[in-house]
């Protein structure tokens, strides 16, 4: 027996270790990873600092896997020896270990990147990249690499080739021939993934080129931090957090590894909160918490908001309650990894009942700009949104922005998809930039120099109504009976169209005239935006009324999620346009039955285009508590 437990008792302390250091529960739907920049891996050769703090972590919230920073700014690489110790450290207790690098030379200097005309940089990337890839089976770039360099070098290889293009084709041979190659070289078993940034409409500029290098990396990754929508630097709406995963997606379809969240910029604890659950919402197969030092965050009683003593989404007081672990005792939350602990634990209890996420399909050619980051503002007005780099050809109604016109094509497959009775809705801003270039064979609308101030709107059958602040929107011009205004928008006695139909072959052009703030969106009449979504999404079978930062996320197997972003209750109309007998709560279990929320949407039929957004349905009433969400499966 003595000999029998002496064979096996590295085996049974493995066990034991497994058990009582991975304290949190493993989630059933999706893997947490955290990601340790350089200074921190630095510090792990000192095992007395990482333990106890990677132990305060783990009875948080579960984690899967640790990346593992090797380089971050000049000069700033953890050495071998500790590599080595911090990847035992986590292989110990049963924790899977990845390569991490920033290529940058300062981060602290407006994000200063390496120069990838200068030699010595290129030496450099190369050696950091083998370095890595000689330890790690997973090697993940965080979102730096990119080029903002104009030293004299770059000047002269650009020649007269714009930034852009200079950039991209610059970066594309590095990707290759400093990235990829080398490790490949190193370790031939090596999994290449970029992790990208959020600001994906201008990701050209600076060399990221979403047309190549996702064929060039064997995996891609997603920022899909959003942070403060009015006070950060960035300005994005929250729905990006959720949209941008989908775009990446369906650019490399099942290759995307996961989204990527910090602690930045956030106002309040709930922001961090539905960071995190929108990109598993976003279906998303792994989560990454930013970083080691950032889940060491304090959190206490100054985080609880005054919407908590409502029931909300994120329930502040059951996260301070005390943890069970699977030792059988407990431990008090101290850090901002419980924040991210108790949001995953509630998500994953229905996440595995959403099917795939769908939306009307939005196409952005790869490196266009125009109207930036419309769709999330749509998103958040509750038009369910899916970004697609490819023109969708098959599907029965598409929405185009401003940036659609970076395809040369972009009007004859227009006018295809219209002669097979496939509507197209475009922005005027698309409008604008694709005057003189053939949109005049649809329809012969002039998108004007003159701009309008207004506040007054005629909506169909809901009659006139007001936004809620003066709105300034560029005036269109069009030749009466030729095509309609559906929806008018007046000053002064003088109407001028804010939503267009115009007939072609088979199929309806809509034009949807944008304000020059896409801000003012949401300050449009909620009638607008009940009509804006029967039109966007009339190919979803579910959609919700009410007023904006209240957004919909749709799913192909009957579940769909109705979120509020707003720091009040707010009430809803949620009308579904299959045949369904109710709406099951995923989260309290309710039943609404078919015939309690009142009478069938629609029956009429608003517009004059084949299209009509007023389909039959039924409608439910509900609620939405501050910065929370419902998730209803259609019975």
């Amino acid at each position: 027996m003595q000999v029998y437990i002496k064979k096996f008792l590295p085996m049974i302390l493995c066990f034991a270790a497994l058990f009582f250091c991975c304290s949190a529960k493993k989630y059933e739907n999706f893997d947490v990873a955290v990601y340790s920049r350089a200074y921190e891996t630095k510090q792990m050769a000192d095992l007395s600092w990482l333990e106890p703090r990677w132990d305060e972590m783990t009875k948080q919230v579960h984690i899967d896997k640790i990346y593992l920073e090797t380089y971050r700014d000049a000069g700033n690489i953890v050495d071998e020896e500790t590599l080595i110790k911090a990847k035992k450290f986590f292989a110990d207790r049963g924790i899977k270990t990845a390569g991490g690098i920033t290529l940058t030379v300062s981060e602290r200097n407006r994000f200063e990147t390496f120069c990838y005309t200068n030699p010595e940089h290129r030496q450099k990337v190369r050696e950091i990249v083998e370095y890595t890839a000689k330890h790690f089976n997973e090697v993940i770039l965080d979102d730096f690499f990119f080029t903002n360099c104009k030293c004299e070098l770059c000047i002269e290889a650009k020649g007269n080739k714009s930034w852009t293009q200079y950039r991209l084709d610059l970066l594309d041979e590095a990707a290759r021939e400093l990235i990829v190659n080398p490790a490949k070289k190193v370790n031939p078993n090596v999994k290449m993934v970029i992790k990208y940034p959020n600001w994906y409409e201008h990701f050209q500029g600076l060399g990221f080129n979403l047309e190549t290098e996702p064929k060039i990396f064997d995996g891609l990754y997603t920022g899909t931090e959003t942070r403060d929508p009015v006070r950060s630097n960035q300005h994005l709406q929250q729905y990006l957090g959720y949209l941008i995963f989908r775009y990446f997606e369906n650019i490399k379809p099942g290759c995307n590894g996961g989204g990527w969240v910090d602690t930045g910029g956030m106002a309040y604890i709930d922001r961090y909160a539905e960071q995190l659950w929108l990109t598993l919402f976003a279906r998303a197969p792994e989560i990454t918490l930013f970083d080691f030092r950032q889940m060491q965050r304090r959190i206490g009683p100054s985080n609880r908001q005054p919407w908590h003593d409502m029931q909300t989404s994120f329930d502040f007081d059951q996260m301070m309650k005390p943890v069970s672990l699977e030792d059988g005792t407990t431990v008090q939350p101290t850090t901002i990894a419980r924040a991210a602990g108790h949001t995953f634990e509630k998500v994953d209890k229905f996440l595995g009942r959403l099917g795939k996420p769908i939306g009307i399909k939005s196409y952005k050619p790869y490196h266009s700009t125009g109207e930036d980051f419309l769709h999330n503002y749509l998103g958040m007005c509750g038009i369910a949104m899916d970004l697609v780099p490819e023109f969708p050809a098959d599907a029965d109604i598409i929405f185009l922005a401003e940036s659609a016109k970076f395809d040369p094509e972009i009007v004859e497959k227009m006018k295809s998809r219209l002669i097979n009775g496939k509507d197209v809705i475009i922005t005027s801003g698309l409008l604008k930039a694709l005057q003189g270039k053939g949109i005049e064979d649809i329809v012969e609308l002039e998108y004007t120099d003159r701009k309008a101030l207004v506040r007054d709107f005629v909506i169909g059958r809901a009659g006139s109504r007001q936004a809620k602040s003066d709105i300034l929107i560029p005036q269109i011009m069009y030749l009466t009976n030729d095509s309609w205004e559906e929806v008018t928008c007046s000053v002064s006695g003088i109407g001028y169209p804010i939503l267009h139909s115009a007939g072609y072959a088979n199929g309806s052009l809509y034009v949807m005239t944008i304000p020059e703030n896409f801000g003012d969106l949401y300050n449009l009449p909620d009638e607008l935006l009940t009509r804006y979504k029967e039109l966007l999404n009339s190919d979803v079978y579910v959609r919700v009324e009410g007023p904006t930062h209240v957004s919909i996320f749709v799913y192909d197997n009957g579940t769909f999620i109705v979120e509020s972003f707003l720091s009040e209750p707010v009430d809803v109309v949620i009308v579904v346009t299959k045949q369904i007998g109710g709406l099951r709560d995923l989260l309290s279990d309710e039943f609404l039955a078919a015939d309690s929320g009142g009478a069938p949407a629609g029956g009429r039929r608003m517009m004059t285009g084949r299209r009509g957004p007023g389909r039959t349905g039924t409608r439910f009433n509900t609620q939405i508590m501050p910065h929370s969400y419902r998730v209803f499966q259609c019975q």
